[in-house]
């Protein structure tokens, strides 16, 4: 096995794939990159058992054969020699030997066979769908993906496909997001779970243009191939709460505000608020929002803002850090705040579009 490849080109790849391996692994082998020549191209390889990336780049000389080598030395490796270097990659016994320049680096390896494999799997929907299209939606709800959750299914986002549209949904239990972009369909309805991970490493590889991305979803996988890559995720296997159900309807106090504005007062509220509970109270009069937060020490923030409201006065306590989460990731001027008393969740969405939706739970002050 031999080939030799400019720095520039193995880098990208090595980084993306080097990106899915842990840190902790329960096998050794997880711990490294199948590299893998034949018919002249380089294909990389990084696995977690739950999250597959395979990278290619083509090649002019080589020689074919598959090893798996330590993922973060050679990226170290790679990242550490001078922009325009040739790097030579060969074996010598149970070696890989790495040579560009004056420099010789000579790795541990293990044997190929021993690499996990994803197996091929079967697609029973294709979606096609823009590169920014799925990048929006997943910059857009992230935020509200539960971590580490003793209930392993809010670990993840839903993706839902149906009626030729593409919606995600992420919550935590105290809040929920959710965003819809029109996408090319073949197949039924469908629910499936995405972890935590898969969705993050998925982001990485998207980009902002309008180039489409393959989704192909089947009973236990997801994979999406872009480009050069082709990523594969395990699905949770669970029930996803009925989001139709967290979304308030009917909701008869209705308040638009600007968006950069109000993010402002709730930051600087913020500052003052209890570090553990992040709670201020909002009260709501005709044309007027006012913020208080307190904390501990007796130390208190007061802020008001104009904003469009007519209807009877209103108090109600928030997680400031859950606001600022949605007025972070929400692009328009305005943002419109629907709520019904001082029990009941907060609707915010765009001023002009439903596009987006968010439901943050009120708190007890």
């Amino acid at each position: 096995m031999k080939f030799s490849v400019v720095r520039e080109t193995l880098l990208k790849p090595l980084q993306l794939v080097a990106g899915v391996v842990e840190r902790k692994q329960t096998m050794p082998v997880l711990a490294n990159v199948l590299v893998e020549v034949k018919d002249q191209v380089l294909t990389l390889t990084g696995s977690d058992l739950e999250v597959e990336l395979v990278g290619q780049v083509p090649l002019d000389d080589c020689q074919e054969g598959r090893i798996t080598v330590p993922a973060r030395k050679l990226v170290d490796i790679c990242k550490s020699l001078p922009d325009s270097a040739v790097i030579e990659f060969s074996l010598d016994e149970q070696k890989a030997i790495i040579r560009s320049g004056r420099s010789r680096f000579s790795l541990s390896t293990l044997p190929a066979d021993e690499f996990p494999n994803i197996q091929d799997m079967q697609g029973d929907l294709t979606v096609n769908v823009a590169q920014s299209s799925v990048r929006r939606l997943i910059d857009r709800t992230g935020f509200a993906m539960a971590n580490q959750d003793v209930r392993y299914y809010l670990n993840g986002m839903l993706f839902e496909v149906a009626d030729g549209q593409l919606r995600v949904v992420a919550t935590d239990g105290h809040r929920l997001a959710t965003a819809i972009e029109d996408a090319q369909v073949s197949g039924d309805l469908t629910q499936v779970i995405v972890p935590r991970k898969g969705v993050l490493e998925l982001n990485r590889l998207l980009s902002d243009t309008d180039e489409l991305v393959e989704l192909k979803i089947g009973s236990n996988h997801v994979r999406a191939t872009i480009d050069d890559y082709t990523f594969t995720s395990k699905l949770v296997d669970g029930k996803f709460p009925d989001y139709h159900r967290v979304i308030p309807r009917n909701n008869e106090k209705m308040v638009i505000a600007d968006r950069q504005e109000l993010r402002q007062v709730f930051l600087r509220a913020s500052i003052l608020s209890n570090e553990k509970y992040r709670g201020v109270r909002l009260i709501l009069s005709n044309g007027m929002l006012q913020v208080f937060a307190n904390n501990p020490e007796q130390e208190e923030a007061e802020e008001s803002v104009l904003v469009q409201y007519q209807g009877d006065g209103m108090e109600v306590g928030f997680n400031v850090g859950y606001l600022l989460d949605v007025l972070g990731v929400v692009d328009a001027q305005e943002v419109r705040i629907a709520m019904n008393d001082s029990n009941s969740s907060a609707l915010i969405e765009e001023a002009q579009s439903h596009a987006a939706q968010y439901v943050v739970m009120p708190m007890r002050l």
